[in-house]
């Protein structure tokens, strides 16, 4: 039984997902309403993750997926350890579906916001570009990750 896939960072590549789940196609693109795209964990191997912001979208590329694939992508991405699934609604081709979504377990403290590695930055950017979505969102994601949401938090020059 084949399910829907939303992928919002690494996994928006396809060279990347080719080779980890060279069976999965992809259905197109949509967006997660009401959330952001943050970085998390130690600097240089922060990953992406999405958050509730009840004002933001963050585009995902939509993969149909077997059993196969994402058992692979259960290990990759460390489920259930580092990500959890959610179920979302997204449209796909004017109607509402739901797809999975691997969301980082909250825990802050384990998990802060910090800057990605290059590779991995760059195989997400490089999804984005063969999806032609706009890279502004993506490099917004990067500066928010690393930048205090506190004004009063921010360094002086």
């Amino acid at each position: 039984m084949h399910k829907l896939y939303a992928a919002y960072g690494f996994y928006m590549n396809h060279a990347e997902m080719a080779n980890r789940c060279p069976t999965a196609q992809p259905v197109g693109i949509s967006e997660l309403k009401g959330y952001r795209l943050r970085f998390r964990g130690s600097n240089a191997e922060a990953r992406a993750t999405v958050e509730p912001c009840k004002d933001e979208a963050v585009p995902v590329l939509l993969w149909e997926i077997t059993p196969a694939d994402e058992a692979v992508l259960d290990a990759r991405v460390g489920f259930p350890a580092l990500y959890r699934k959610e179920q979302i609604k997204v449209k796909l081709d004017g109607k509402t579906v739901s797809a999975m979504v691997y969301v980082m377990n909250d825990d802050d403290a384990a998990q802060p916001l910090a800057q990605p590695g290059l590779y991995y930055f760059v195989c997400i950017y490089n999804g984005y570009k063969e999806s032609l979505l706009d890279t502004a969102l993506l490099y917004k994601a990067l500066k928010e990750s690393t930048e205090p949401d506190d004004p009063t938090l921010e360094t002086q020059p």
